[in-house]
């Protein structure tokens, strides 16, 4: 390859790594910030924290059962045409949202839109375009900075929002943040574009052969359960999180800097373990950041509470937070190849979001029903050092195959 070519391709690379990062930014920068707005609409349109958290539970749900269709369309079509999609389902989403007079209106926009639009402009889409034109031994690495993304939004918009509610109201500042989705509609265009054709036979066999493959070996289904109790984590924590540090007494604003700080130290953290990811076991780095998530929210739960004793707690569980993504996905991509990676990873996904679903509805009913979040905080403990310990047997190793399976 001449030097031409090889910086064309490198500059090619790098254009999809940081609009891919900024796609990310946006879209999961906006979602972070909905558990700010509990406390303003729930007085106006009389929507406790258990309908909520079930609108936003759905939300998730949704998310995650499109996950994997949005993932084999973009694998076969481009991260492009499937991110304006969910970039205009987005915005549409949130001024319907916007405009609600009752329940029904949040669950269609929050709940409905929102989860049908996140299927096409965040990480699984996104990743799975970057992993098949980045070298293997960088690959984890770049899928750390995609993910960093993600948190550096939340880091920005999630603060953003608290001003606009403060300074507006909740319909005005939701009108706001659907100009910034609408944001991604040109940043797609530097994740546009087929697969290379060289992603074909050698990187794995056609898609029915691929899930019975994949079905058929443990090691998926382990990586499925860790990345639900991931999804557990950061719906209970995301969406429950402010209301927790309010009902402590706390001023309102230590809630949303909290968010804010989770978002700040998940930059590093993402980089950090997708870096990692690069040189050494990620199935021992995620069996690792689950069993440090349990240990941080049990400090939590004994140290007393205080804003310093929140934004310790959301620096480190920041530093935990989306570390998962580029570790699990790289292990899609070293096992199964390629070739599917964002249908495969989209599958993973969706365990990711059963557990959203769970965390963030479960959390409400308990506080609901026992006026605490206690029970959903040990529980959180419990998954943790399950995740931790299903991780230790994955096989973290290309599958061998009998033979290579001619193209479709």
């Amino acid at each position: 390859m001449s030097e031409a070519v090889a910086s064309k391709l490198s500059n090619r690379v790098w254009i999809m790594i940081l609009a891919g990062a900024v796609i990310v930014t946006l879209s999961m920068g906006v979602r972070q910030s909905f558990g700010l707005f509990l406390g303003p609409l729930g007085l106006e349109l009389d929507v406790d924290r258990q309908t909520f958290g079930l609108i936003v539970a759905g939300q998730n749900l949704l998310f995650g059962l499109l996950q994997p269709f949005v993932g084999a369309w973009a694998d076969r079509h481009g991260a492009g045409k499937v991110a304006v999609v969910g970039a205009l389902v987005y915005v549409v989403g949130l001024a319907v949202a916007a405009m609600a007079t009752s329940a029904l209106g949040l669950a269609i926009g929050f709940g409905a839109l929102v989860g049908l639009a996140m299927a096409g402009c965040t990480f699984t889409v996104i990743l799975g375009a970057v992993g098949k034109i980045v070298p293997a031994d960088k690959r984890t690495l770049a899928f750390g900075i995609v993910t960093a993304g993600g948190s550096f939004g939340q880091f920005l918009v999630v603060p953003a929002a608290q001003g606009l509610l403060d300074a507006l109201d909740w319909r005005w500042t939701l009108f706001v943040m659907g100009g910034l989705i609408a944001l991604i509609i040109p940043l797609a265009l530097g994740v546009a574009g087929k697969p290379p054709a060289a992603i074909s036979a050698q990187d794995g066999p056609p898609i029915r052969e691929a899930l019975k493959e994949a079905f058929n070996d443990r090691s998926f289904w382990l990586l499925n359960a860790g990345f639900f109790v991931c999804g557990f984590h950061i719906a209970f924590v995301g969406t429950h999180l402010p209301s927790y540090i309010r009902d402590q007494g706390l001023p309102v604003e230590v809630g949303a800097w909290s968010l804010a700080l989770i978002g700040l130290f998940n930059i590093l953290g993402s980089w950090l373990w997708g870096a990692w990811g690069s040189k050494r076991s990620k199935k021992g780095l995620l069996a690792l950041l689950y069993a440090l998530r349990a240990v941080g929210i049990a400090v939590f739960l004994l140290a007393p509470i205080s804003p310093a004793s929140v934004l310790i707690f959301a620096a480190v569980f920041g530093f935990l937070w989306l570390g998962t993504v580029p570790l699990t996905n790289g292990l899609v991509a070293q096992i199964y190849g390629l070739r599917h990676l964002s249908a495969l990873g989209g599958i993973v996904f969706l365990s990711h979001q059963v557990g959203a679903f769970l965390g963030a509805w479960t959390a409400g009913v308990a506080f609901d029903a026992t006026g605490s979040y206690l029970l959903i905080w040990l529980v959180s403990i419990g998954l943790g050092l399950l995740a931790a310990v299903a991780n230790l047997p994955i096989r973290e190793a290309p599958l061998v195959r009998p033979e290579t399976v001619p193209a479709e």
